[in-house]
């Protein structure tokens, strides 16, 4: 039985304190969830993140890092700087860091190899545009966006990865796939890794769904067969809507 997993991606927002006060006012909300939750935060929350979360059952993780350990990269962090202060896990490959940041397939692949030599566990993103979902092509771009992230990657390494479909049409826009329409993308990215490590590899995977997850539709749908949970933005943002879907 796959775990469910909530993970929160607050993107540009919250200052420390901010993010102090979330997490002081969101344990008790969630203590009693057999969930698995994440907050992804901004680099300068992550200590403050770390320090506060600790002794709870929030794990705290990163949005984005490099795929090399050191070097003349400036403004950037590595996997082992994340490992260093106690991340456990680092979004990969996210929407908008391919709209607005020029990542591509080859960097996100080389960001996940880079976050699995850490000891990190990388939530890797995939999705497809609008145009791409109109013009009948959306699973044959995020299946294949799926292969080229997993390239090299081995099945004993795989236990440490969580995929996320998060179509790009639906981020931010209040637009949300229907939970069929998500389960059967996600059941077509479960079918890739089957192609790619085998039945009980892809039978064990984590893969969420993003894309305008609110308290309103978050149960319908995780209860399908394919979603093991959320990769939660705005929503993930208000300590009570985040605790609903949580608890959804």
């Amino acid at each position: 039985m796959r775990r469910k997993v909530i993970a929160g991606n607050w993107k540009m927002n919250m200052l420390p304190n901010e993010a102090i006060s979330f997490i002081e006012q969101f344990t008790p909300l969630v203590k009693d969830t057999k969930n698995e939750v994440i907050l992804c935060v901004p680099y300068i929350d992550l200590f403050y993140s770390l320090l506060t979360a600790q002794n709870t059952n929030i794990k705290i993780g990163a949005q984005n890092m490099h795929w090399e350990e050191k070097g003349a990269y400036t403004g950037e962090v590595s996997g082992q700087m994340l490992k260093a202060i106690g991340v456990e896990y680092v979004i990969i490959g996210h929407s908008e860091r391919r709209q607005y940041f020029a990542e591509t397939d080859e960097t996100v692949n080389k960001k996940t190899k880079a976050a699995l030599s850490n000891g990190l566990n990388p939530i890797i993103c995939v999705g497809e545009t609008l145009e791409q979902r109109e013009n009948g092509t959306a699973e044959e771009v995020i299946t294949k966006q799926t292969k080229l992230a997993l390239e090299g990657i081995s099945k004993e390494q795989m236990e440490n990865v969580i995929l996320a479909y998060e179509p790009i049409w639906a981020i931010g826009t209040g637009k949300t796939a229907t939970s069929e329409d998500a389960n059967n993308s996600i059941k077509a990215i479960r079918n890739k890794v089957e192609e790619l490590y085998g039945k009980e590899t892809a039978d064990e995977i984590i893969i969420l769904y993003g894309g305008s997850v609110k308290a309103e539709n978050a149960k319908e749908l995780f209860s399908t067969t394919d979603i093991d949970g959320g990769l939660v933005g705005g929503a993930s943002l208000k300590v009570d809507e985040f605790s609903k879907i949580v608890s959804a």
